[in-house]
């Protein structure tokens, strides 16, 4: 987390004061929480109560797995870009209860021996024109592959995918479940 994310959310917690939105002591204990974070994920619950306010996105997220399966799920904070590196291992990355700052959510794969899953939320699309499939294949599943006109969200896939598939899809649901 950088200074000018702090700062960032800082600004935010000076203008709910002045709002009213926070006494002199709610206000003076989340700025100690936001001066002291190292991560965002410590800033989360010091700010999901303000109106208009989405937790700061990092730029850039590297998510690395070897032999193992990765997963991202419900809440989590998205960068615009992420890096995903991943060998002899899956990855899934569920973006329907994420919290997405960018309207464009770059994901760069170089996955070895592994297939990966991208569950977007309604209403995104996907490019996905630019990943190299080396013994390899793609699905995309009811995504529209250009973008929505307007707010919609929008992922550009781009890397490669060797020895394994991606696919892309929105979740999934059947009498209340949801996967």
């Amino acid at each position: 987390m950088s200074d000018a994310d702090r700062e960032r959310v800082t600004e935010r917690l000076h203008v709910a004061f002045g709002e009213g939105r926070l006494t002199q002591e709610e206000f003076e204990q989340r700025l100690n929480g936001v001066l002291s974070a190292r991560v965002f994920s410590q800033i989360e619950p010091l700010v999901a109560d303000l109106p208009g306010t989405a937790p700061p996105a990092p730029e850039l997220s590297q998510l690395r797995t070897t032999a193992a399966s990765l997963k991202r799920r419900g809440p989590w904070v998205v960068a615009r870009r992420i890096q995903v590196t991943a060998k002899a291992g899956s990855v899934k990355l569920d973006f329907t209860e994420a919290l997405i700052a960018h309207r464009v959510v770059e994901v760069e794969l170089d996955v070895l021996a592994g297939s990966t899953t991208l569950v977007l939320p309604r209403g995104a699309s996907v490019d996905i024109e630019n990943v190299e499939f080396i013994a390899g294949n793609s699905h995309v599943r009811s995504v529209p592959t250009l973008p929505v006109p307007g707010d919609g969200l929008h992922f550009v896939v781009r890397g490669k995918q060797r020895g394994g598939g991606l696919t892309v899809r929105h979740q999934r649901r059947l009498w209340g479940w949801h996967w």
